[in-house]
């Protein structure tokens, strides 16, 4: 059953539509190469419309794993396809599972606090997992390859993908959880405070460090470089003709970039340039 006629499930005409205007989506990111407004995580303001973090953060990135998934079950039934080779599914798996962990267990779950989300922010957040999700569902569930035999004779390269993205996805994950300790090595020393003195806990949402393990001696976002990593092994498991997949690659790096850069100026004005050590914005010795 659809639940939008031709779009959701997508039609192949507006499929072929939504994955051409997704290639133009550095377009729309280029703003942040000059501007230092992003009102979410460090860079937070206060605002009367500000969403929940933890709330805001799942319900926006949730968007697309779950689109995907109803695409994944429905379109091929549309199509009157049979059972979608292991190779679709497989992509599909390592999209959810890593959404799983970011949408879902990461914020609502993991992390001690997180900032404020401005509507702006979620709202771009939402069209980027709907793109996406539109974009990828459609190639991996019936618009892409559709049989064993066009996986077949890449057997080798879509194993290495995986051994990639798995590791990305595992360095992600740790870099992540460095950033959480500092929230609770903060929240443990805000407790301990609280209940010598007999007052109230203070909030942590807004406490940062410099992180200063794994990647983090080289680079501030370093679980931003890890999770290129974990996209390119993932584009490598669907092939180089997998444009889907190298889009989101793309729109990927060309948002996170100017994001990493403004991090970094923001790191500077916080903690003074001498305390950084060195260390680049994203790429280590070079960016």
């Amino acid at each position: 059953m659809a639940i939008v006629e031709n779009w959701l499930p997508p039609s192949r005409e507006n499929w072929e539509l939504v994955c051409y205007i997704w290639q133009f989506f550095p377009i729309i990111t280029a703003a942040q190469w000059v501007l230092d407004w992003y009102p979410q995580g460090k860079t937070s303001i206060e605002s009367r419309f500000n969403i929940d973090g933890k709330i805001g953060w799942a319900t926006m990135e949730s968007a697309g794993f779950i689109t995907l998934l109803y695409i994944m079950y429905s379109l091929p039934k549309e199509l009157g396809l049979g059972e979608l080779p292991w190779g679709n599914w497989t992509m599909a798996g390592c999209f959810v599972f890593h959404y799983l962990y970011r949408a879902v267990v990461s914020p609502l779950l993991l992390n001690p606090s997180m900032s404020p989300i401005h509507p702006f922010v979620w709202i771009m957040a939402f069209g980027f997992q709907m793109f996406n999700a539109i974009s990828i569902g459609g190639y991996l569930a019936g618009y892409g390859p559709t049989s064993q035999y066009e996986w077949a004779a890449r057997s080798e390269y879509m194993f290495l993908g995986l051994v990639i993205w798995c590791w990305g996805l595992l360095a992600n994950m740790f870099h992540d959880d460095d950033l959480r300790e500092i929230r609770r090595a903060a929240d443990r020393k805000q407790r301990k405070a609280a209940a010598e003195q007999g007052k109230p806990v203070e909030s942590v949402d807004k406490i940062y460090m410099i992180p200063k393990n794994g990647l983090f001696k080289y680079s501030l976002h370093a679980h931003y470089l890890c999770e290129w990593i974990e996209w390119a092994g993932w584009w490598m498991i669907g092939g180089w003709k997998c444009v889907p997949a190298r889009t989101f690659l793309l729109n990927e790096v060309t948002t996170m970039l100017p994001r990493a850069l403004q991090g970094k100026r923001w790191y500077e004005k916080k903690f003074g340039k001498d305390k950084l050590q060195g260390r680049k914005a994203i790429i280590p010795g070079v960016l």
